[in-house]
């Protein structure tokens, strides 16, 4: 769905109010760093290293900038710092742009099933919520289907949120086969002429491989019932957990066929730059950003947005409201 003008500005200004702690911590140190810098010394290098780690940019990818940097640095040593600045921008946003050119668009009249993973905690409940709602302000039908059948807390919270959205919901007794839930899930999706179902999981611990097999089992029983599904399957980490997170995705990768990353609750942290550190180490999009607890304050990631946002300028960093 095509933003207008206003609405580009009004989502421009949530993301960037979502950066406000990573902004802090990365961006105002950044522009101290290279303002009015005419020759750029190892020292310098040495706190740029710093402040891309403290950002929890990670520390091979920090490398990777520092040397694409000292390279640079290396052919054109009268490089003002304002240009250094713009080549580190670059390369951030090169990094964020991996793994995106492998989105397939599907025939519009197919069953889009959305299978969504991550460990407790994560935000992966209010997420899916949020997807809905989404979904249904541009006109889609969605269906939810509660297969966290170990807690019965987490069936009666999906419930509670697909009562504000608007959505249905496909249940099952606490305790119940997951797997199970998610095959009456699929036939009462298409029996409805649902667009999208979108399956909630326990909150997996990624040590636990049983749990894990479950996972897989429930991806098997999606694929037989509809062509080409899950078409999507996506990982909810939490921004705030950092390089935490990195841990957590190289283990579901194992076992669920990940294609995409929600990366929630960035507006809690100073450590946002464990988004390119996604990207980098998993060749993985990163799908949509939490940036707050309203409905509407899950968006679509756009690297070059994500980038104009994180690099906003000191003026309107100081007038953006906490």
């Amino acid at each position: 769905m095509k933003l207008q003008p206003q609405e580009d500005r009004k989502r421009f200004q949530r993301l960037r109010r979502g950066l406000l702690k990573t902004q802090q911590s990365l961006t105002l140190p950044l522009e101290r760093l290279f303002k009015g810098k005419r020759a750029f010394q190892e020292a310098a290098l040495e706190q740029l290293e710093e402040i891309l780690i403290e950002a929890d940019v990670g520390v091979a990818t920090t490398r990777e900038i520092i040397d694409s940097l000292q390279e640079k640095i290396n052919k054109e040593p009268s490089l003002s710092g304002s240009a250094l600045k713009e080549h580190v921008k670059d390369h951030i946003l090169s990094l964020l742009q991996v793994g995106r050119e492998a989105a397939t668009q599907l025939p519009s009249d197919a069953l889009q099933v959305v299978l969504v993973v991550g460990v407790n905690g994560s935000g992966k409940t209010t997420t899916i919520a949020k997807m809905a709602y989404q979904l249904k302000e541009e006109g889609k039908k969605a269906l939810l289907c509660a297969a966290d059948t170990f807690r019965a807390a987490a069936i009666e919270q999906l419930e509670i949120w697909a009562e504000r959205v608007g959505v249905g919901v496909v249940k099952g007794k606490s305790g119940s086969d997951p797997a199970a839930v998610v095959f009456d899930a699929i036939r009462a999706a298409i029996a409805r002429g649902m667009d999208f179902l979108i399956i909630d999981t326990a909150g997996r611990l990624h040590t636990k491989r049983n749990l894990m097999n479950e996972l897989e089992k429930i991806r098997r029983i999606i694929g037989r019932e509809v062509t080409g599904a899950p078409q999507e399957v996506l990982l909810v980490l939490d921004a705030m957990t950092g390089q935490n997170g990195i841990s957590q995705a190289e283990e579901f990768l194992k076992f669920s066929g990940v294609t995409g990353v929600v990366l929630a609750k960035l507006d809690g942290t100073a450590k946002g730059g464990v988004a390119v550190a996604i990207a980098r180490s998993f060749g993985l999009p990163i799908k949509y950003v939490g940036v707050g607890e309203g409905l509407d304050d899950l968006l679509e990631f756009s690297p070059p947005e994500f980038v104009e946002a994180l690099f906003s300028s000191n003026e309107e960093l100081i007038s953006c409201p906490d």
